[in-house]
């Protein structure tokens, strides 16, 4: 017996080591730093030397965060090497039944990351900046066709619903920018459509972000140019503005401008008990002290409810975001004389915090089931452990009725004892290996802003004023509309 506790003491010790206590955030703070600081061929040499992000289930991370790296370097065609390999995880990623294991019996940390939708989103972004910047305009042209293939994607996967992240208005911006950077104006003024009628139906406020006055006139203006005169004056009621046709300028930059850092994904513990309204049904206090009811459906999970009756209290770890950079800061653009203010695109704090929200109560239903599987396995573990107990009993020698009794009430204590220990085992194992799910692409900003700025023949010096430290780029006309970015942190 005291070999047995012994076993179990280390199994206790042992577990800590093998999962870890850290969020994937901590595990990855060199990296982190060191592109704060804009030391990027020294987070180059982190993250490749970074154990957690090199593993397998990672893939899809690891990719992504040597995508934007390089796009940081200025290296377009390096980044997209990255981001390309990153988009075909995200597409050939199917959730096997060893993947679905790992994560019931120990945590989603150990299943394959699939991304963020809004990370998958961002993707494109990246891609149609980085081949705009390498002049590849057809490839630019693929990505913009790949969006209206993710958003179909995201519409059906919540049937698009109003209430959910259904659809991504920036994405759609974009294709109608890259769409007209590549002289395609009717699918232009489509995308253009789509993204501002997103906006509409949101009373102009799409998960932190009004309507840009600038999506507006470039729905309006391509109308015009389209000859949609039906279409540009229902427009014109329903943004309450008239657009004023002018000549546009034949040089042209749409540029980006990235500001802050995406909030960090952490966990949040929450205490789960025996509610008052049968074995479905459960109360939870999370660590700010917030109570609340929540009803649980066993048999959509396979669980047996009648197992459930001594299973009352449980530790569930959830994903919640913390904020990094509250809101934007001012930012201006100068240019040949003339002073630019970008407007608001994408609001990545907001998506963020929200969309976690959207799905708590799919998250809270997820990890109880992965707690109760774990639970129901430890206690059989206990009886094979108390069966096994009894079958190598010690037998006795003495033939007399009193020494039989004896020996048989000492077997029973063994075997009772035996079960304890691993129902103990267990229960540490399980308490130890709830986390819950914390990577994400930390990397991203935390807001996207853009402007349109004309630009005159030849060289063109553009000044980004952000927090006192302007930045100076130099931009060549190409006759055309061209896109570029810049990172302000």
């Amino acid at each position: 017996m005291k070999n047995i506790l012994k076993r179990a003491w280390a199994a206790w010790l042992f577990v800590p080591f093998i999962f870890g206590c850290g969020s994937y955030n901590k595990s990855m703070t060199t990296y982190y730093a060191d592109l704060k600081a804009h030391n990027y061929d020294k987070a180059q040499h982190s993250l490749e030397k970074n154990k957690v992000i090199k593993k397998d289930r990672n893939a899809l991370l690891y990719n992504m965060e040597m995508g934007k790296l390089y796009y940081l370097k200025n290296d377009a065609a390096k980044s997209n090497l990255y981001l390309n390999r990153a988009d075909d995880i995200s597409e050939s990623l199917n959730k096997s039944l060893k993947d679905m294991a790992v994560g019931n019996l120990l945590n989603p940390m150990q299943q394959a990351y699939r991304g963020e939708d809004f990370e998958l989103f961002m993707l494109h972004y990246y891609k149609a900046v980085n081949y705009a910047a390498l002049g590849q305009t057809e490839d630019a042209m693929v990505e913009a066709r790949r969006i209206t293939l993710a958003a179909n994607a995201q519409n059906d996967k919540f049937s698009n619903k109003e209430n959910r992240y259904s659809k991504d208005a920036f994405a759609l911006n974009l294709q109608g920018m890259v769409y007209e950077m590549a002289g395609d104006m009717n699918n232009a003024f489509i995308s253009y459509r789509n993204a501002a009628d997103i906006y509409l139906k949101a009373d102009n406020n799409y998960y932190g972000v009004k309507m840009p006055q600038q999506l507006q006139l470039d729905l309006l203006r391509t109308a015009t140019a389209m000859g949609f005169t039906g279409e540009g004056q229902r427009y014109e009621k329903l943004f309450n503005a008239s657009f004023v046709e002018s000549t546009p300028s034949k040089n042209e930059l749409i540029l980006f401008l990235e500001e802050g850092a995406a909030p960090v994904k952490e966990e949040k513990n929450f205490i789960l008990t025996a509610g008052a309204n049968g074995i479905n049904s459960f109360n939870y206090v999370d660590a700010d002290g917030l109570h609340a009811n929540f009803n649980f459906n066993a048999n959509a999970y396979g669980i047996n409810q009648e197992k459930l009756s001594s299973l009352r209290a449980f530790r569930l770890a959830l994903p919640t975001y913390r904020l990094q950079y509250q809101q934007p800061v001012g930012i201006s653009v100068n240019a040949n004389g003339a002073a630019y203010t970008p407007q608001l695109a994408q609001n990545l704090n907001s998506i963020a915090v929200n969309v976690l929200k959207e799905r708590f109560v799919t998250e809270m239903a997820n990890a109880l089931a992965r707690q109760l599987t774990k639970k129901l396995i430890g206690k059989g573990t206990q009886a094979v452990a108390q069966s096994i107990a009894k079958k190598n009993a010690h037998a006795t020698t003495d033939s007399s009725a009193a020494a039989r009794e004896k020996q048989k009430r000492e077997n029973e204590q063994r075997a009772a004892r035996a079960g304890e220990v691993a129902d103990f085992v267990m229960n540490v194992f399980n308490t130890v290996t709830e986390k819950a799910d914390t990577r994400n692409w930390q990397s991203l900003p935390a807001f996207v802003s853009y402007v349109r700025v004309p630009l005159q023949q030849g060289q063109n010096t553009i000044t980004v004023n952000y927090n006192g430290s302007p930045i100076t780029i130099q931009v060549k006309a190409n006759g055309g509309l061209q896109m570029k970015s810049v990172v302000v942190n």
